[in-house]
This record gives structure tokens, sequence and C-alpha cells, in this order.
């Protein structure tokens, strides 16, 4: 989507700078903080590729453009401010020159009370499990068992949702529909689909809708 909006509203600071926080737009996940002025901005809006302003080296750098880890850009939202950028990106490769997934990886703080969950980080631990297997693991005894048995985990799960939806019983449908999805994602491991394919699908499915729904507007 094309955007009217005026780029010289954009609050820099003194020395002509401002924040772009980038984001993985696929997974969500914060990838690094980084600088644009006026020209890495124009830069980056022609390319389509992310351009910083390196204020150690005090000159432009194209991410990606010696490592081969290019980020594409999806969107660029503004903080009510303006004074902030969020961008969202898909990247060829590690965002850190760490050689790191994200800049963000010391963990400062983590609340004991809470925790976190993403679905990520559950196909990493699957994918471990399929590579190392651990005694006493179900999700092991699954990827050794191989492709027939988490075929038939999968079936009977979905099983389970129709039974449970059918009667009208909530709790229980959330309860059958995780275990569906948990399944459904060994087997994503067990075949080598990735998350990221089933977003792109999803998304192209839903770019199809939208241009229906525009033609039958305008119809």
């Amino acid at each position: 989507m094309i955007s009217n909006f005026d780029l010289k509203t954009l609050q820099f600071d003194k020395n002509g700078l401002i924040p772009a926080i980038v984001v993985d737009a696929e997974s969500k996940k914060v990838l690094t903080l980084a600088y644009m002025n006026r020209e890495s901005l124009q830069i980056s809006l022609e390319k389509n590729l992310t351009c910083f302003f390196s204020r150690s080296r005090q000159e432009l750098w194209l991410k990606g453009e010696t490592s081969g880890n290019y980020q594409h850009i999806v969107s660029i939202v503004a903080d009510c401010d303006l004074d902030a950028l969020v961008v969202e990106v898909k990247k060829d490769g590690p965002a850190c020159h760490r050689g790191t997934d994200s800049c963000f990886t010391e963990v400062v703080y983590e609340n004991p009370d809470e925790t976190s969950f993403s679905y990520a980080d559950l196909m990493t631990m699957l994918k471990q499990r399929k590579r190392e297997k651990k005694e006493g693991s179900y999700t092991s005894y699954l990827f050794e068992k191989g492709l027939d048995k988490i075929l038939k985990k999968v079936g009977e799960e979905a099983t389970e949702v129709i039974i449970a939806a059918k009667g009208n019983d909530k709790p229980n449908t959330i309860y059958e529909i995780a275990d569906l999805m948990y399944h459904t994602m060994v087997l994503m491991v067990e075949m080598g689909i990735s998350l990221e394919d089933i977003h792109r699908e999803m998304a192209a499915r839903h770019v199809i809708d939208h241009k229906i729904k525009q033609e039958k507007m305008i119809e």
C-alpha cells in the first residue's frame, strides 16, 4: 500500500538522525536498533532495502552490501512523536554482525512468574529433538517412529477437535486445537516445512482475497 505520508514531518535529532527499530516481518522479533539520516532513509525507500547511517564510521551503509544479509523492507511506521521508526523486513540472513539472528541476545532479566512462548521457539525445540534424540521425550519418540506415526497422531487430534467442537465444549476444543497444532508442527519439521513457508502461503491467500474483495466493490 502506497502511503501519502510526508517525510518532511519526521523529527530527526540535532545530529540529523532518527532511530530505526528493525523487526522481522514474519516472527516479529526485534532484530536491531540502528539510525537513519534523511539520505539513508531515501535510499532505503528507493531500493526497498535497509540503509543506515553509521555513527561510529560517520558514513552510510547498506545492510548486506558486504555480507549478503540484505533486509528487504515490508513497511516503515513512525511513532506518535514522529521521532522514531519501526522497520519491518524480510531478511536474507543474520541481522547481527556476530552472525546471530538478532542483535538482542543478552538476557538482562526474566520475570520468574511470567513464561514466554513463541511458535518460533517451539519450532526450534522440535528441530533439536529431531537432531538430538532425548531419552523419555515424546517428541523424540514421534520422530523415531517416523512419518506414518506422526500422520496418525495428526489425524487423531483433528478428530478430537471435531468431537470437542461438536459438543460445544470451548475449553476442551482449545485444548485439542493446541494438541493438533503441536503435532502439525512435528509434521512440518519431519517434512522440512518452516513457519515462513506457511506464513508466505497465508500471505499469498490474503492478497488474493483482498483483490477479490476490491473487484466485488468495483462491480
